[in-house]
């Protein structure tokens, strides 16, 4: 049964949804633990030697993502193990590299145009 929280983003403007997921993504480490989640499920032991920050630290930007909805949890022991909710969240991380990848490029190359007509001294 859907939750007062839920019925009131059903009532929310879409372009504010999609502000709130951006803002999840809207932080290095929480970009870079998604990018180590996408290839399987971790303990926050396991990712923070790969995402480079302390272990108080990652486990306040699992939590910002967990409550965006992008990784789940589960208990294994006395460990917490988290994985990426939907892999439609690794799709998101490969386009936007893509687009990364592509405004990069055309930066190179509208660069290279600008040193072309640079006369030489």
């Amino acid at each position: 049964m859907p939750t007062a929280d839920d019925r009131a983003d059903l009532s929310r403007p879409l372009s504010e949804i999609k502000a709130d997921l951006f803002k999840a993504l809207g932080h290095p480490a929480r970009v870079r633990a998604l990018e180590v989640l996408a290839d399987g499920e971790r303990t926050v032991s396991d990712l923070q030697p790969l995402v480079g920050i302390e272990s108080s630290h990652l486990s306040q930007q699992l939590g910002v993502l967990r409550r965006a909805g992008l990784v789940t949890t589960r208990k294994e022991g006395s460990s917490v193990v988290y994985a990426l909710k939907d892999p439609l969240v690794a799709d998101l991380l490969v386009a936007a590299k893509r687009l990364l990848l592509a405004t990069l490029a055309e930066t190179r190359d509208l660069l290279a145009d600008l040193a072309a007509d640079v006369p030489a001294r």
